[in-house]
């Protein structure tokens, strides 16, 4: 079957770069069609991903607010507290549940045409003429449009070494999936892999009670941030019962029905000696293999339009996301550049933008670039750690000399109240510009005050103009302005002043 209709404009794929792309094409007054294998839209970040992750993070800090804060504000919790996992999960799923739905919602408001299955590129040329093929089951639908952009996301990493069963071996998809997640916590928990997504299933299981264990390869969990924020976290890890082993192959992960045992090696070790290497042995009722993720590129047809893959990511033009071949763009986590859900959601911004503007006939569409040095990161461990652009030692390699402000919650009336003093959030300025070229931030509300300095960084502000601003008070964002000032010794709550 064939559709007669052509769309300016065909996404393959509905998460954070597909769904916001089509709806922002959409408001463009394009004419957009969207492909989705899957039930739901949302993609990872909606279903599998950010969002189900923080719905059980919001119920682990609830339990850790109660715990640490009931009786120091006067609330007694008679009879204790007992956790419902059956609550949480449906707390959880209900979230999935109505977000996924109210993007459902937002595309048939914004008349974008759905197609359910699987998209892959059958032909097209740099004339306005592509065709995609849209198979589901027995079905095959061909659609035609004049720009395709592909938004296929990626999956959980899978190394044959760690015996995924999804039952007692298991990919952060069995623990979050609204039909076949987890429907209890486990008693105990080995986590292989201390990245974010490692740290935060670390931080959230720790909370319902399970015993955890991280065993991280590299020397350090978290090893892209800064040393600073991750001495504090590993401090509240301790403080939570959190085992952290640090330089540590894992050699073997098998399962007996009952429990795991991972097997494990001084990550120094040569390859040529691990069979005479030191063994350590780990045991738990199940365990998470969380060691990164893969891009989903595989059976678009890419080969018909001599795109060939680099390590498994679409080649892109970094600025434009464009792929080699004309009229094909790509975003998101599929593309192997930052993946990371509002970047895709950005990268989605621009491809619809120089896509249109390619097409012509679009009103105020021009062509723009990708935005690479303010992106936000986010982690949602207790505390939580946000950042954006260089940490001080890139930062120190490419501007050479750098003022640098620091401001501790402890100093924060607003913290003090909420008692979580405990956090920090240090600014990198250039010497020479005053531009901010780098935070970082753990703390609560972390994410939130790492987004102003995103703002600040965007709009070229130098950090003398960030402390104009005034920012209300008792506010978390009062930290963002002593911090900010600190580089010049101008912040008032610091004892020890430069001036």
């Amino acid at each position: 079957m064939s559709s007669d209709i052509l769309y300016d404009l065909i996404f393959i794929g509905s998460g954070p770069g597909g769904y916001h792309g089509a709806i922002r094409a959409s408001s463009y007054g394009a004419k957009v069609a969207l492909i989705e294998k899957y039930e739901r839209f949302g993609g990872t970040c909606s279903n599998w991903g950010c969002i189900p992750t923080k719905a059980l993070y919001s119920s682990a800090r609830l339990i850790a607010e109660i715990k640490k804060k009931s009786k120091k504000f006067g609330i007694n919790i008679n009879g204790g507290m007992t956790l419902d996992f059956s609550k949480v999960v449906e707390h959880k799923n209900n979230v999935v549940k109505e977000l996924t739905s109210g993007i459902a919602q937002l595309l048939k408001m914004k008349k974008v045409a759905i197609f359910n299955g699987f998209g892959s590129l059958l032909k097209g040329d740099i004339y306005n003429n592509f065709e995609v093929l849209v198979k589901n089951g027995e079905t095959e639908t061909i659609i035609k449009g004049k720009r395709v952009i592909l938004a296929t996301g990626s999956a959980p990493a899978d190394i044959p070494v760690f015996n995924i069963d999804h039952k007692q071996i298991l990919n952060s998809d069995d623990i979050l999936d609204y039909k076949r997640g987890l429907t209890e916590a486990p008693k105990s928990l080995i986590i292989i892999g201390g990245g974010v997504i490692g740290c935060e299933f670390a931080n959230i299981f720790a909370e319902f009670g399970t015993k955890v264990t991280i065993l991280e390869y590299l020397p350090r969990i978290l090893a892209t941030e800064e040393k600073i924020i991750v001495k504090q976290l590993k401090k509240e890890f301790n403080h939570l019962g959190i085992e952290i082993c640090e330089g540590k192959n894992v050699l073997s992960v098998k399962s007996d029905g009952v429990e795991v045992t991972a097997v494990t090696c001084d990550a120094t070790i040569p390859r040529d000696q691990l069979k005479d290497a030191e063994t350590q042995i780990f045991k738990a009722e199940k365990c998470l293999v969380s060691i990164g993720r893969i891009k989903v590129s595989e059976g678009l047809g890419l080969e018909k339009f001599n795109i060939n893959l680099l390590r498994g990511a679409i080649p892109v033009n970094r600025e434009t996301m464009e792929t080699p071949f004309t009229g094909i763009y790509a975003i998101g986590d599929c593309t192997g550049l930052l993946m990371l859900a509002h970047f895709a959601s950005h990268q989605a911004d621009i491809a619809v933008i120089n896509s249109l503007s390619s097409i012509g006939g679009f009103e105020d569409v021009f062509p723009q670039k990708v935005d690479f040095s303010t992106v936000p990161a986010t982690i949602f461990t207790h505390p939580n750690i946000g950042s954006v652009g260089l940490r001080h030692k890139e930062a120190k390699e490419k501007y050479g000399e750098l003022l640098v402000g620091r401001f501790s919650y402890a100093s924060s009336g607003k913290a003090k109240c909420m008692d979580e003093e405990d956090g920090m959030l240090m600014v990198i300025v250039n010497k020479w510009t005053d531009k901010i070229v780098g935070a970082s931030c753990i703390g609560e509300a972390a994410p939130e005050l790492i987004s102003e300095i995103s703002v600040a960084m965007r709009l070229g502000i130098t950090a003398h103009q960030l402390t104009s601003v005034i920012h209300s008070h008792p506010t978390l964002s009062e930290i963002v302005l002593e911090a900010v000032e600190d580089v010049h010794g101008m912040a008032i709550h610091k004892a020890g002043r430069r001036r």
